[in-house]
This record gives C-alpha cells, sequence and structure tokens, in this order.
C-alpha cells in the first residue's frame, strides 16, 4: 500500500511533493501536463481524476501533483491519500531500457539536436536572458541545462521543457525524451 510519508513545497505556489513510502520508479522520471498524455499511465490517470489537477510528475518515492489556482489543496491531499492506498503499483507501466546508440549514431543525434536549438530554441531564450547546455544523451532521452534568467523560471522547468521535446520529436526523432539536469 502505498502512503504518504510527508508533504514537501516547491518554488511553484502551486505546485506540491508528496514523498510516497515506496519506490515508484528506479531511474525513470514520468511527467504529463494533461489528462490526455496520462491516458495509459494508471497512476497519473487517478491522480488527474482528482479535481483541480493540471499537471503530475512522478520519479523514484514522489509525486509532485500542480493545482490550478482556484482548486484547493485540502480536497486533493484527501484524495490522493485515498487513492494512493488503494492503487495497485504493479499496474505503472515498466521503464523504458534506453535503447542502446554507437557513437556515429549518437554523434549524428546530437549534431541534429544542436542544429535545431542552434536555431529554434537558443535565440528565443537568449532573448529572454538565458539559455541551454546539452548535459548529454543516453539513448534517446537527452539532458539539458538552463543557464542564465531561464535556470529559475518555473516557464522553462514546465512549459519550454515540453515545448523543445515536441520540437525534437517532431524534427528529428519521435522517441526523444528531454529531462532537466
Amino acid at each position: 500500500m502505498l502512503v504518504i510519508q510527508d508533504v514537501d513545497l516547491t518554488p511553484n505556489p502551486q505546485a506540491l511533493k508528496f514523498i510516497v513510502n515506496q519506490k515508484l520508479l528506479n531511474s525513470e522520471t514520468r511527467s504529463f501536463q494533461n489528462k490526455e498524455e496520462a491516458e495509459n499511465d494508471p497512476l497519473a490517470k487517478g491522480i488527474f481524476a482528482m479535481n483541480g489537477v493540471v499537471s503530475v510528475f512522478y520519479m523514484d518515492k514522489f509525486i509532485t501533483i500542480e493545482k490550478a489556482p482556484e482548486a484547493g489543496w485540502s480536497d486533493i491531499q484527501k484524495e490522493l491519500v485515498g487513492f494512493l492506498a488503494r492503487f495497485d503499483k504493479s499496474t505503472i507501466p515498466a521503464e523504458n531500457e534506453a535503447p542502446n546508440l554507437n557513437s556515429k549514431e549518437e554523434t549524428e543525434l546530437l549534431t541534429q539536436i544542436n542544429q535545431i536549438l542552434d536555431q529554434r530554441v537558443r535565440p528565443a531564450l537568449a532573448g529572454d536572458g538565458g539559455g541551454l547546455e546539452v548535459i548529454g544523451l543516453n539513448g534517446y532521452q537527452l539532458a539539458i541545462k538552463y543557464q542564465g534568467a531561464c535556470g529559475s523560471c518555473p516557464s522553462s522547468i514546465r512549459g519550454t521543457l515540453v515545448a523543445i521535446e515536441n520540437l525534437l520529436q517532431r524534427e528529428v526523432n519521435p522517441s526523444i525524451e528531454v529531462v532537466s539536469a
């Protein structure tokens, strides 16, 4: 049975981090910005069924939930406690194995990614006083780090990350996942 052990505040006043008693994922992260994205993930889908939930992120032993500004935490927390007590952790989809790319494939993929970032993303971030550094590529998972004003901006952590991932999936490879390092 999943039990909430602690609740932490986050820099986002609309989000709380719920620490649970069992590991949900070993090394992967799961991020959902709406109900439709969560359709195939029973944990996120169940959380989105709660009134006022606008995004769900989980990994390791915690779940971060963002609520709509008009929603109240008391109702969401009450529903979450009940949902987690009934939730069967074995229904969480298996973690994806990172595909093995040889060094030539990885170099070509990184080159394509950096071209798109140089042309379409970095100029926009620079216009807002920030930047973006590619930390590394593991299979199709791209780790990036925001710089300057973007490093602490709530929209870079959520919206821009999703926008970059969508752009790279469309322009380079649909398997690419972008994570903030």
